[in-house]
């Protein structure tokens, strides 16, 4: 057993977080190849806090951390899923069930141990996914914790473009849309482009309404 073997093991269990991200990061760059994909950025990924991004489809995940580790925000329904349940517990997903307000006293105590490794949290307001054409409003209850502790949160906006298709559809996982079907037909596609352009991080001391609107207008303002 060698020595960078051990020093790789003690690095993972003292920083636990960094290694499910990085592991993340090798999975999603493997799928995105699979199929095709090709991700371009705009903007300076955050250093730290949280990136608020809106929802367009499961690609969003393996987008953004393809760009740089980090940690996802989850409904806690997602544990369950056939195969994506299992991913995203490797993964260091935070679950939360969205329908209980005392989920947002829990949430400083689950991003704490995240965010004291250096990596940035990503979240998505909106609470759903759409087909991409717009952005629904932000939930405000997340960012509770963000605007008490002065944590810093910078949008991101994500697009796609499907070659052979509409991304609409073809890209987008939203409504009554069954994955696996889906995901068979997006493979199908020569090609996917996706777009990811990140915001100017919001000024402090903000409340949470403050930053939900905020954010949600420079999401909108970006994606123009």
């Amino acid at each position: 057993m060698g020595a960078d073997y051990l020093l790789r093991t003690r690095w993972q269990k003292a920083r636990p977080y960094q290694a499910r991200a990085q592991w993340t990061q090798r999975c999603a760059k493997a799928m995105l190849w699979s199929m095709g994909a090709k991700v371009r950025f705009e903007g300076t990924f955050p250093e730290r806090g949280l990136l608020t991004c809106n929802h367009v489809s499961y690609l969003d995940i393996p987008v953004l951390v393809s760009i740089h580790p980090m940690i996802f925000v989850s409904k806690s329904e997602v544990r369950n899923w056939p195969i994506i349940g299992w991913l995203t517990q490797c993964a260091g997903t935070i679950y939360i069930v969205r329908e209980e307000k005392r989920e947002v006293t829990r949430v400083p105590k689950q991003f704490g141990p995240v965010l004291d490794e250096g990596l940035v949290v990503g979240i998505f307001p909106e609470g759903t996914s759409s087909d991409g054409s717009t952005v629904l409003p932000f939930r405000s209850a997340l960012l509770e914790p963000a605007a008490q502790a002065g944590w810093e949160v910078t949008p991101g906006w994500i697009s796609y473009e499907v070659e052979g298709g509409d991304s609409k559809i073809d890209a987008a996982y939203w409504g009554d849309m069954t994955f696996f079907p889906h995901l068979l037909k997006l493979f199908g596609k020569p090609q996917v482009r996706a777009t990811v352009r990140f915001g100017q991080k919001l000024p402090p001391g903000l409340d949470r309404k403050a930053m939900a609107k905020q954010l949600r207008d420079q999401i909108l303002q970006i994606s123009s």
